[in-house]
Order: C-alpha cells, then sequence, then structure tokens
C-alpha cells in the first residue's frame, strides 16, 4: 500500500489552509496514494492557543470535518485528518482530535489526544491543558488496502510520540502520528523517537509534521518522514510544504515480525 505524510505550513486563515491541504492531497493522490495523513492543526495555527475555540467544531458538522469528508470522497481516499478542534461540554477546552475518513467520505475512527504538551525552557512556554481537553481512550482500526491486505492502524498525536506505553497497547501494523514538533524539541528527538517507536513495534510509522515558519512566528520542526518496521527511513522532507510518499509491503512487516520475534518475547 503505498502511503503519503503530508507536511504544512499552516497560518492564521483557514480557508488558505484547507486550499494547500487540498492540492496536498490530490499530488498524494496522483502520486498513487491510498491513505494519506495530515499533520496537526492543518486546518489552523492561530495567532493565540485559544484561537482553537473559536473554530471548534460540533462532533459531526462543520466546515473542516466537512472539508475531509469531501475530500476523501472525492480523490478515493483514506484520509487521517490530523487534528480538528472538537466541542467539549467545557467551553473553555476543545478536544484535540484526529479523525479518519475512508474512500467514501464516511468518518470511521476518533482519537483524542491523550497526552498534551507543556514545555518552557526560559524563552519560550507552551501549555496544550490551557485550552484543550485530554482525550482518554486509545484507538485503532483496520483498514484494508486495494490489494485486499487489511492493516491495523494505530492513532497517535505528537506529543504521545514520548510515552512508548501508549504504542505497546495499539499493538499496530502501521502507527500515524500528526505533529506540530516545536523546532526546539523536534531537532533533539523528533527522529529518534519516532525511529524507536517503529524498532520497538515492529511497525512502519507515518509522521507528518508541521515544517516551517507560522503567521504567528511559531516555528516548527518539520522532517515528515515514514519508517519502517526495522526502523528504516524510507522517505523525508526537511521544511515546507510537501507531500513525502512510500510504499508499505506486507511482507516486509512479516519478514521483521518473524526474523526477530520480539514482541512475542515481551515478559511485562
Amino acid at each position: 500500500m503505498k502511503v503519503a505524510a503530508i507536511q504544512m505550513v499552516s497560518g492564521i486563515s483557514l480557508d488558505a489552509n484547507l486550499t494547500q491541504a487540498h492540492e496536498l492531497l490530490d499530488q498524494a493522490r496522483h502520486a498513487g496514494a491510498e491513505l494519506a495523513v495530515l499533520p496537526e492543526y492543518f486546518c489552523l495555527m492561530g495567532r493565540h492557543d485559544r484561537d482553537k475555540l473559536l473554530i471548534a467544531e460540533t462532533p459531526g458538522l462543520g466546515t473542516v470535518q466537512d472539508f475531509l469528508s469531501d475530500t476523501a470522497r472525492e480523490l478515493g481516499l483514506w484520509i487521517v485528518g490530523g487534528t480538528v478542534p472538537l466541542a467539549t461540554e467545557d467551553p473553555q477546552r476543545a478536544a484535540n482530535a484526529c479523525l479518519v475518513y475512508d474512500p467514501h467520505g464516511r468518518c470511521v475512527a476518533r482519537y483524542d489526544k491523550i497526552h498534551l504538551f507543556r514545555f518552557h525552557d526560559g524563552q519560550q512556554g507552551y501549555d496544550e491543558a490551557a485550552v484543550l481537553q485530554a482525550g482518554e481512550t486509545p484507538v485503532a482500526l483496520a483498514l484494508t488496502d486495494r490489494a485486499g491486505h487489511t492493516w491495523r492502524v494505530g492513532l497517535s498525536v505528537c506529543y504521545d510520540l514520548r510515552f512508548p506505553e501508549l504504542y505497546r497497547q495499539l499493538a499496530a501494523d502501521v502507527l500515524v502520528v500528526p505533529a506540530a514538533f516545536t523546532h526546539v524539541t523536534g531537532q533533539a528527538h523528533w527522529e529518534v523517537l519516532l525511529r524507536a517507536r517503529a524498532i520497538e513495534n515492529q511497525a512502519y510509522v507515518i509522521a507528518s509534521a508541521q515544517g516551517g515558519r507560522h503567521d504567528n512566528g511559531r516555528q516548527t520542526w518539520g522532517q515528515s518522514m515514514i519508517i519502517d518496521p526495522w526502523g528504516v527511513v524510507l522517505a523525508q522532507q526537511a521544511s515546507g510544504p510537501g507531500v513525502v510518499v512510500a510504499e508499505l509491503d506486507p511482507a516486509r512487516l512479516q519478514e521483521v515480525r518473524q526474523r526477530l520475534p520480539a514482541l512475542q518475547h515481551r515478559r511485562l
């Protein structure tokens, strides 16, 4: 199955972001991708953290959800919709939700980001819990490709990457990681964490990132990449908008798991 990691540098205009996302998804489709993964906050990187609340949608209703549904159906793609702010019972907090749409435009999975990022190095600081409500439940889904092979796809978002216990529970063949890693933490940890998750879970990893300087002044790390179950980086892009494409081979997955059956050797 050919897959695509979509890299963006989303800004403060929802319409402009959706237009760019459509163009990149269309590029992925033309490259032969069956599954495309958008980055975290693909629809908006606002001037302020609270801007997420201004566009938070009711689950099942809204411009961004309609866009994902319509585009999946139009292009005949499985789309992992990065993250979309969804309204919660608390008007001061939104869910940072990763939504998956099948090629018929149906929303078939929702995962709310469990681990919320907090970081301060004396110069810049972030605290997602100020405007986001943490999820509680790991989510994986079955995806059948055009060749008839079924993949177990595990969902995660950005800061989740630092919590390996989540990925153990997902027990997936393919792990998706839409993200908006900061330049500081990305430069230090992004690739090594992604490759570790691929190696220890003997799974493919599709990591779609924000990558560049945003309207709000924030700089994200980029380096969207696709990694195989042995930890080999199959394709990547440093920065700027683009499409990273690679082939996922079920035979390669089985070869790695049979040659080194580490998942069968777990004791704890």
